[in-house]
């Protein structure tokens, strides 16, 4: 992508997940001029096929199960139409903004192509709309993730057409009010283009790429939270050592290690037991850091490069082969790539957040946390201190536990059986949004409970990274002395993990950014 005024010029095929997180914060997008030749010869085929004799499905016949019966010339629009409108049955609240316009992008990409037989006049009315500030409400229940995101995308469509209801200036209006309080007029779809719309994954995409990059920062917080509770808990940093890294081979593992070790390194607190601990091995929690937070980072990774793919992929059905004058049916529509994919980011999130709510266990615990006082408060029995800080985030893992269980396996025969394995790629995708809301609580109360921890070492101190971070924490959340209305602290700590400030505040201490990279 290059920029171009506002927006940014898409060039399908290379769109890259940087391009994508500044649509997720509001750019918006239009396609690069050298991919309209094509994008017109695509729609010469489809508007050709659409007055032949020959059967051509979505073009001039039914679609699904009633694929069998032709429809006349002069009836397609209101095919299309017709298309549209029975398919916008989506249900629960609306989709947030910054996924809706990022769906819409990644559908101006997909047809831009020119695959999908669309006219120029339906990206435009995209382009228009993602720059005008026109969102289609979309209810967020409703994909079984093939023959795509139909239900999802039919509400987006139904904007483009005047029908629906569309969110303008933060007031939702009808789609047709809309399209005119923004200049637009709504749009006539011609043959196959409501098809070319509704078919797709670009909703469930959506969800997932937003999800993969929250996940990446997540775990990049969970690597400073990890650092600090081994300091907080006086545990050795020699699991860390590259050797034992490099035996295994896990990328994710050796990159894991080399961030902690530097976020590690200089602590006061860790030279005042090199000698005379009689403690020989740590609890998995704070050894297996490598281990757990690498193969979460891998997961990630290759999550990543697959929804990457798919965000330049054309996913709708029939398919127009412009070199051969070809419209092909297929099924680029099943979403079981991007179920995968969810899938995997949710196994990583939830064990993220399960090693973290064990170092917050570990911490609090008296018999664990190797001389600290109970519950980190400095008069225990008056005051509880964390105590019930550790039991929210054991809930919060309890919850994301559950919500891992593999959506993709989950297929339901829909459409009377024309459709009948399907990916279940949408709610796979959408639930990486609360898992991601638990795991920032969790790790916000591991900053706060790790940082009382480090206090608590006194005189001895961590870090220079570390100490920055438990500064930048101190800003919003005071060490805990007697007990407080906790409730705030959890909150301001869960904000911090979320606005990515522990490792900015980390890397502002040091000479390199020491972690890892999406790539």
């Amino acid at each position: 992508m290059t920029e171009q005024g506002a927006a940014i010029v898409v060039k399908p095929g290379t769109v890259t997940l940087d391009d994508i997180a500044r649509v997720l914060a509001g750019a918006s997008v239009v396609l690069d001029p050298s991919f309209w030749p094509r994008v017109e010869a695509a729609s010469e085929i489809v508007a050709k096929a659409a007055h032949a004799a020959a059967p051509v499905y979505g073009i001039n016949t039914g679609f699904g199960k009633l694929a069998s019966k032709r429809i006349p010339p002069d009836q397609t629009a209101l095919l299309q139409r017709n298309l549209i409108v029975s398919h916008c049955c989506g249900v629960g609240p609306a989709t947030p903004e910054p996924i809706v316009r990022l769906m819409m992008a990644l559908k101006i990409i997909s047809l831009g192509r020119g695959a999908s037989g669309v006219r120029r006049e339906v990206i435009e009315q995209l382009q228009a709309m993602l720059t005008r500030g026109v969102y289609p409400l979309v209810p967020q229940q409703g994909s079984v993730g093939a023959s795509g995101d139909l239900a999802p995308l039919a509400h987006m469509t139904a904007v483009m057409i005047g029908e629906g209801q569309a969110i303008f200036d933060g007031v939702t209006i009808s789609g047709g009010e809309a399209l005119a309080a923004a200049g637009l007029t709504p749009l006539t779809l011609g043959p196959k283009e409501g098809l070319a719309l509704i078919n797709g994954t670009q909703f469930s995409t959506a969800y997932a790429i937003a999800g993969v990059l929250r996940a990446f920062r997540l775990i990049r917080a969970a690597l400073v939270t990890g650092a600090l509770s081994v300091d907080a808990a006086m545990a050795s940093t020699a699991p860390f050592r590259p050797e034992i890294q490099a035996l295994r081979g896990h990328a994710g593992q050796i990159a894991a290690a080399a961030t902690l070790t530097v976020l590690l390194d200089g602590s006061d607190i860790r030279l005042s037991h090199l000698e005379g601990d009689e403690r020989v091995q740590d609890p998995y929690c704070l050894r297996c850091q490598p281990q757990v937070a690498g193969a979460a980072l891998d997961l990630i990774t290759q999550a990543a490069r697959t929804l990457i793919v798919e965000a330049n992929a054309v996913t709708d059905n029939p398919l127009v082969l412009v070199e051969t004058g070809e419209i092909v049916s297929g099924g680029n529509f099943h979403a079981e790539p991007v179920a995968f994919a969810a899938d995997a980011i949710a196994l990583a999130l939830s064990e993220i957040g399960a090693i973290s709510e064990r170092r917050i266990a570990t911490l609090v615990d008296p018999a664990l946390n190797f001389g600290l006082p109970p519950f980190l408060t400095p008069d225990p029995g008056l005051n509880s201190g964390f105590m019930i800080a550790e039991v929210t985030a054991a809930a919060l893992y309890a919850e994301n536990k559950q919500r891992a269980a593999a959506c993709s396996i989950d297929s339901t025969p829909t459409s009377a059986n024309q459709e009948d394995h399907v990916s279940m790629a949408a709610h796979a995708a959408r639930r990486l949004s609360d898992m991601a809301d638990n795991l920032t609580a969790i790790l916000g109360i591991e900053l706060l409970v790790a940082a009382q921890g480090i206090t608590l070492r006194a005189p001895h101190a961590t870090s220079a990274p570390l100490v920055a971070v438990i500064a930048r924490l101190r800003e919003q959340v005071p060490a805990l002395g007697t007990d407080r209305y906790m409730a705030g602290d959890l909150a301001k700590a869960a904000a911090l993990v979320e606005a990515d400030a522990l490792p900015v505040a980390a890397i502002a201490r040091l000479s390199a950014d020491p972690f890892p990279k999406l790539d």
